[in-house]
């Protein structure tokens, strides 16, 4: 079951025009709206099924700059300085709280790749630092486990995905915006080799420009256009306990090598099994699927391929053209993965083992996610050149609702030609193609 999500009051009526509409309204969408909103431009989210249905209310809550990509660096800086005027700008509590992220390492040559890490960032002035196993205790009590030591940043935190999406669309809401939720767009307007306007399932909205931020769905948009985009799905499974008063417990979120977890704002506590995805194998797969060779090698050791319903449902979906009926974000319009029990249940256990005082800990909710990710791990937020008023931010592979905050207002910057937050060059389309 997904977590539920505070409510939003959206439009029923889908305007004739608009100068920006955003496709997809999860975190980025609704963030990159309310930017341009706050600049004083029409704007116009169309959502095909609910605002933050999927992966945006589904995620961890994480909001990191520790272990980012160096490239990545800069906008996971800029965005844990929009987090901290959240509550400020969006007049609401959406449980931003900078509580420190502390990972764990079980050897030598993990502590070996944490200093690596810090050598390759050492000119971001960054306070993350290296940590003895004496020091983990004192971080996260009551750990039974030696460590050989750590990496925590204190300035790194959280914040609640179920809170935030709906309140950054309310305030957008507040700004002017239109959101329109249950109304899939099915393709683009030309005209003249650029943007006109978007082709919905209740009829035309003319516009300037488009941002496209569909998650997982955007690859699928892009195809029908003729862009290739590589991005293919991984699922994560978890779960939330029931509020736990664990003694002399800090709120800092702690990641081991096979367990994450962090305080929710209800005093449950968010556990995942650190690493371990379900990798759907579907036709895209079969297709880009080369593209993603050395990061597994590199980077994704515990991984679970599997092959059942994800491979029918997509490839039902892609033998169905949208131009004899309704395309294929009408007829799916939420993607619900099957959670992995098993997964869920070790990381609890592994949990347990490492922290005893988690014994007294019941399960709550439990839900999974679809994460859409790209070979190198970074996202695309990109012009694409191929169609002129068409804006790309898709493929943030885990980390987009820590970076949330920046990258909506980096897609923004792009969209109006503004000073860039930060230097896009490392998020652009036509490096997936080089």
């Amino acid at each position: 079951m997904a977590p539920s999500i505070s409510p939003v009051q959206t439009s029923v009526v889908l305007p004739a025009s608009t100068t920006v509409v955003v496709i997809g309204g999860g975190i980025i969408g609704l963030t990159a709206a309310l930017s341009l909103a706050e600049r004083g431009i029409p704007v116009t989210v169309l959502e095909k099924g609910r605002i933050a249905g999927e992966q945006s209310s589904r995620n961890l809550g994480w909001i990191r700059k520790m272990g980012r990509d160096k490239l990545d660096l800069p906008l996971s800086i800029a965005a844990e300085k929009l987090w901290g005027t959240m509550a400020q700008r969006l007049n609401a509590d959406v449980g931003y709280r900078q509580t420190g992220i502390l990972y764990t390492a079980s050897s030598a040559s993990e502590m070996a790749s944490h200093q690596e890490w810090l050598n390759s960032v050492a000119d971001a002035s960054l306070d993350s630092r290296l940590v003895t196993a004496r020091e983990i205790a004192d971080l996260s009590p009551g750990c039974t486990v030696d460590w050989a030591g750590g990496i925590y940043t204190a300035s790194d935190g959280r914040a609640e995905p179920t809170l935030a999406s709906s309140a950054i669309a309310r305030a957008a809401i507040a700004k002017g915006v239109i959101i329109v939720e249950n109304c899939a767009v099915r393709t683009l307007s030309m005209s003249a080799g650029s943007v006109s306007g978007v082709v919905t399932e209740r009829g035309e909205v003319r516009c300037d420009n488009v941002i496209l931020s569909g998650g997982t769905w955007s690859r699928r948009f892009l195809a029908t256009l003729g862009v290739p985009l590589l991005t293919l799905p991984v699922v994560a499974s978890v779960l939330r306990t029931a509020p736990l008063t664990i003694e002399g417990m800090t709120e800092i979120a702690v990641g081991t090598p096979d367990i994450s977890f962090r305080k929710h704002q209800d005093g449950g506590y968010i556990i995942t099994n650190r690493g371990a995805f379900m990798v759907p194998i579907v036709p895209d797969s079969l297709l880009i699927g080369h593209h993603y060779f050395s990061t597994l090698r590199s980077q994704w050791k515990n991984m679970n391929l599997s092959l059942g319903r994800e491979f029918m449902t997509e490839l039902a979906l892609s033998r169905r053209s949208s131009d004899q009926g309704s395309s294929a974000f009408e007829r799916r319009r939420t993607i619900d993965p099957n959670v992995n029990h098993g997964l869920n249940r070790a990381a609890l256990r592994n949990l347990t083992e490492a922290w005893p005082a988690f014994k007294k800990a019941t399960i709550e909710l439990e839900w999974a996610g679809m994460i859409d990710v790209t070979p190198d791990g970074l996202p695309v937020i990109s012009p694409v050149d191929k169609i002129p008023g068409l804006t790309l931010a898709s493929g943030f592979s885990g980390h987009g609702f820590g970076t949330s905050p920046a990258a909506g207002q980096l897609v923004a910057d792009l969209v109006t030609g503004d000073t860039p937050i930060v230097n896009p060059a490392p998020y652009h389309l036509k490096r997936q193609h080089s």
